[in-house]
């Protein structure tokens, strides 16, 4: 996979069609938002494959980079992300702080000029892939729990990493657990200042909630559609007549089409709401908790709508059927559960006490 990846990302950077909103200095386009979203929508439409080995250095660690770290540390990794020369991955997960963050324990201790790192992290998307990480570590334990807390970057081949990949129900094993040792890092790894690493987590995690799955929301809007036109020509449940003509399925397949437009729409809004400023809301936690929820139901209506087809059709297009049902599973864990997105809308959004 990251072979593919890779070379796809190079192809589309030697093309001219890497980092569309990233600064022309650091081997972008620097075209707008607006234009970004435009280029992720026609993407999508024809059906191109996507990059998911390196998809959090392209829409998490590069925009937080940009965002938050040095020129140094930008003039070193920034060009390497866009050209496909470096995978990056996300270690912010541990067994006892997937959604509750703020309760990781993975401990950072200043020794001279490095950190040393012990500890774990999981559910990490192709570690066993990464170059680098942007990791999470807890570098003052009598802190607060969102203070007391430093982002900074890992490179996967440190001595004293174990990486030890995690199969999952759709037969696929790109999660993996990550062991550290002592593993010893520069102190000029660090992207922000020590202690300070939670704002430059929501940096991250506002442009991962944001717009970075523009194309998977076209790709659902198109899958409707193919399923709509499915549903004109098998039969029902009751098998007397098609089953668009069932009334329970015309509703649910009309709810998800109106569903996905509001999605599309919150995301323009988003995308205006964003060009005001450098880095993303907590608003992003909507286009998350939306998503999540049209992605599980598509995955039920599909197998509903085919039936025992379901398990042996090909992909259409972008959508495996199969795959994306039992993956929908972990749609409203991943990223942040939707019980947390649900929590950060109201208090962050709303306004509403804790």
């Amino acid at each position: 996979m990251r072979e593919f990846d890779v070379n796809w990302l190079k192809e589309r950077f030697v093309s001219g069609w890497g980092g569309i909103a990233w600064p022309v200095e650091y081997g972008g386009r620097g075209l707008s938002l607006t234009q970004q979203l435009i280029w992720y929508e026609e993407y999508a439409h024809l059906g191109l494959p996507g990059i998911d080995s390196t998809f959090v250095g392209i829409s998490h660690a590069g925009p937080t980079l940009i965002a938050r770290a040095t020129e140094e540390q930008k003039a070193h990794h920034l060009p390497k992300i866009l050209c496909g020369d470096a995978v990056w991955c996300q270690g912010f997960s541990e067994p006892e702080a997937g959604s509750d963050l703020a309760s990781l324990r993975t401990r950072a201790e200043v020794d001279g000029d490095e950190l040393v790192v012990t500890g774990q992290k999981i559910w990490t998307s192709f570690a066993d892939l990464a170059d680098f990480q942007e990791l999470l570590v807890r570098t003052d334990p009598e802190a607060p729990r969102h203070k007391g807390i430093t982002w900074v970057i890992c490179d996967m081949h440190y001595p004293g990493i174990d990486i030890r990949p995690i199969r999952t129900m759709d037969g696929g094993s790109h999660f993996a657990e990550v062991f550290y040792d002592e593993v010893r890092i520069p102190l000029t790894n660090v992207v922000g200042r020590i202690d300070e690493g939670w704002s430059v987590a929501m940096s991250t995690l506002s442009f991962e909630r944001g717009t970075a799955f523009t194309a998977s929301q076209v790709a659902l809007a198109d899958c409707v559609e193919w399923l709509i036109e499915e549903a004109r020509r098998r039969p029902a449940p009751c098998g007397s007549r098609p089953a668009i003509h069932d009334e329970e399925v015309a509703r649910r397949l009309s709810r998800l089409r109106a569903d996905i437009a509001a999605l599309r729409a919150m995301t323009y809004a988003s995308i205006s709401r964003n060009a005001r400023t450098p880095i993303p809301g907590p608003e992003g936690s909507m286009l998350k908790l939306h998503y999540s929820d049209l992605h599980q139901e598509l995955g039920r209506l599909s197998m509903d709508v085919l039936g025992l087809d379901g398990l042996k059709l090909a992909p259409q297009d972008h959508f495996d059927w199969v795959h994306d049902f039992l993956l929908g599973f972990s749609s409203s864990i991943g990223g942040g559960t939707s019980e947390i997105q649900r929590n950060i809308i109201g208090e962050r959004v709303l306004g509403l006490p804790r």
